[in-house]
């Protein structure tokens, strides 16, 4: 009798093994967005050479990598596709995908703009603004503005602190508050009505324009923003009298925009990308700064240029200044608004700082000056 061949019978002890290992892969594997490259044209504010735009190119770079090449930001700088002033506007109609600049740039716009880059000195840093905005409620207020106020197609991002600004470049050197009667002068945003309060002739102007004037003689100071950025421009070529210590932009930084249509078009995972990366660059934009600033500075004094502190009676000028222009803008409530805000965040965050922090000066002065 022929023997039965017998049928082959299933695994179900690999079949399990099998299907538990797929099933651990399955659990592994990032849920993430694997649509093709998405490309976008990113502006600066800012002339290739100067630190700003390698700013820009730092958080560019963090957005690309960590985004393993699913979002592509394309840098280009100042002019390349708009000039510096109509960058928010390309920004928001589309033309530009996203922008790097500084929010003080839209005070023509609406004057509350620039309490979102170049806030009155009320004892803070820009560090500390950058902590109302983020815990103070900062963003809530901006979003106000820009989509309710003026209702942009813009959703924006701020990073990168910079330190205290100098009071600028000058033929000679400034001794009182009077000497600002009559003194064209170049800045931006708030500070502009600031200076014009104190008696300046102010004129804005962007940053690669504002040597040309100093040399011609339109102007007869300035300031633009760091010892970094001023070399590359040229200030040491046309003056020679350079004045540390402000109050016009004592707390500003970058802003970051982007349309909003198209930001609320990418996968979630992109999104925080790109508001990390933002945080990401604001911590190593203060490092290179204090690296490069206090370095190009050395050489600028290597070069002739006279570094002086700006007078106490200027600074103090400055502040009563600030008095006033806060008075009469406070006339509009928005501005109003945020004003408060920013006040009650300074009393309560300074405050504590100032009850917590020995002197700097005391300890600096006690290991390097005799």
């Amino acid at each position: 009798m022929p023997t039965e061949t017998p049928k082959p019978r299933s695994n179900r002890r690999n079949f399990l093994k099998v299907g538990a290992l797929a099933g651990v892969g399955a659990i592994a594997m990032p849920n993430v967005s694997r649509a093709q490259t998405t490309t976008w044209k990113f502006q600066s504010t800012w002339p290739t050479k100067d630190i700003f735009h390698e700013f820009a190119g730092d958080f560019v770079k963090r957005v690309n990598e960590m985004s393993g090449g699913r979002l592509k930001i394309d840098l280009l700088a100042s002019g390349a596709v708009v000039p510096a002033f109509q960058m928010q506007d390309a920004v928001a109609a589309g033309i530009l995908d996203g922008g790097h600049g500084v929010s003080a740039y839209w005070y023509g716009k609406n004057k509350a703009f620039s309490l979102f880059g170049t806030p009155p000195a009320l004892g803070w840093d820009a560090t500390n603004f950058l902590g109302w905005m983020n815990h103070g409620g900062g963003y809530d207020l901006y979003n106000e503005l820009v989509g309710q106020v003026l209702k942009l197609n813009l959703v924006g991002f701020f990073s990168g602190p910079m330190p205290c600004q100098p009071l600028g470049w000058f033929k000679k050197e400034l001794k009182t508050a009077d000497d600002f009667k009559g003194l064209k002068y170049r800045t931006v945003g708030l500070a502009a009505d600031l200076k014009q309060e104190m008696g300046a002739a102010v004129t804005i102007l962007a940053g690669g324009e504002i040597v040309p004037a100093l040399e011609r003689g339109v102007i007869d100071g300035a300031e633009f923003n760091n010892p970094s950025s001023d070399s590359i421009l040229g200030f040491q070529d046309v003056a020679k009298v350079f004045m540390l210590q402000s109050y016009h932009q004592a707390a500003e930084s970058f802003e970051i925009i982007f349309n909003k249509s198209k930001f609320d078009a990418l996968p979630a995972e992109l999104k925080a990308i790109v508001k990390y990366a933002a945080e990401s660059e604001s911590s190593d934009m203060i490092w290179k700064a204090l690296d490069r600033y206090s370095k190009d500075l050395e050489a600028l004094r290597a070069k002739g240029v006279n570094v002086v502190a700006t007078p106490e009676v200027i600074l103090k000028a400055q502040l009563a200044a600030w008095d006033k222009v806060l008075d009469k803008l406070s006339a509009d409530p928005f501005f109003k608004k945020v004003v408060e805000s920013q006040k009650a965040w300074v009393k309560r965050t300074v405050g504590y700082q100032r009850l917590n922090e020995p002197s700097r000066e005391l300890a600096y002065t006690h290991f390097f000056k005799s």
